[in-house]
């Protein structure tokens, strides 16, 4: 900033994501319908080609609003509720608790017992294999849900709760208007896009150190018109308050900070060598004892 004092000026909302997770929304139930009278290999055929992207990008949708980037840090409570409304096509209550965590990980990057998307010491042993990885990256969704539950379990609040019963409130709802299928279709796509899918990438891609001495990694490639910019991690772990639709401008402000990092242009290839590379598992991260007062969300 000292040196680029002109990077202050993207530290502002994005409208414009409100509108994108509307029409988001809106899409995911124009599928809900759609899918209900088809035969059931083509409910899942969808729910893998089409309703896993939404949902994937959705969640990273929700990754923004947690920054509060739709409505600006002044209305916070505005990009709680907004959550809340982007959460419902994924079919299982996610936002609140992800924004508490998340910004565990942002302010203790490594954090032992803090961050929760560091692998528990379970995963790190048992997903020790190639045959083991390729599992590990099938059921990424499911450790992601549980892996908070080990490592640092929180008090449940009450935007938690409100969070959990309009979401079940929605599937109700859906299950009454359109029946099983549409329901099916909701939760495969959540499952299925953030597991063994391109998107999934950057899970791995962003923090698990392929290369020694560099534990967070950008990248450039076209999946991140689909993810909000989320690719971009260096320059959003940098500057968390800029919305990924400004990161690109980051990156080309700051260049000389960015440009001769360790990088990627195929999250694919990242899913290929995490599982290829024998050198490579889930305890592949960098791992920190945090001294002195830890304040949580």
């Amino acid at each position: 900033l000292a040196k680029h004092p002109e990077i202050k000026a993207l530290m502002k909302p994005d409208y414009n994501l409100i509108w994108v997770v509307v029409l988001m929304v809106l899409a995911q139930l124009t599928a809900f319908y759609l899918v209900k009278d088809l035969d059931w290999k083509w409910v899942v055929f969808w729910a893998y080609v089409f309703g896993s992207c939404i949902s994937h990008s959705m969640t990273l949708a929700i990754h923004e609003i947690s920054h509060n980037s739709a409505f600006g840090n002044s209305k916070a409570m505005w990009n709680r509720w907004f959550g809340i409304f982007a959460n419902l096509p994924l079919g299982l209550p996610y936002s609140i608790s992800f924004k508490r965590y998340h910004m565990d990980h942002h302010r203790y990057l490594g954090g032992d017992g803090i961050d929760v998307d560091i692998p528990t010491n379970f995963e790190g042993w048992f997903f020790c294999t190639r045959f083991r990885k390729f599992i590990w990256i099938v059921l990424q969704p499911f450790f992601y849900a549980i892996r908070p539950l080990c490592i640092n379990p929180k008090p449940i609040t009450r935007l938690e709760i409100i969070n959990l019963l309009a979401q079940l409130a929605f599937d109700v709802v859906i299950y009454y208007l359109w029946g099983v299928k549409s329901i099916f279709y909701m939760l495969a796509g959540s499952v299925l896009g953030l597991g063994l899918h391109p998107i999934s990438g950057h899970f791995i891609a962003e923090h698990y150190m392929f290369l020694k001495g560099h534990e967070t990694y950008s990248y450039y490639g076209p999946l991140n018109l689909l993810t909000f910019n989320v690719g971009y991690h260096n320059e959003h772990h940098d500057f968390p308050n800029i919305p990924g639709k400004s990161l690109p401008l980051v990156k080309k402000i700051a260049a000389e900070y960015y440009d001769n990092l360790p990088q990627y242009n195929s999250w694919i290839k990242v899913l290929y060598d995490f599982v290829m590379d024998d050198t490579i598992s889930p305890y592949s991260r960098m791992k920190r004892q945090l001294k002195g007062e830890v304040k949580q969300d």
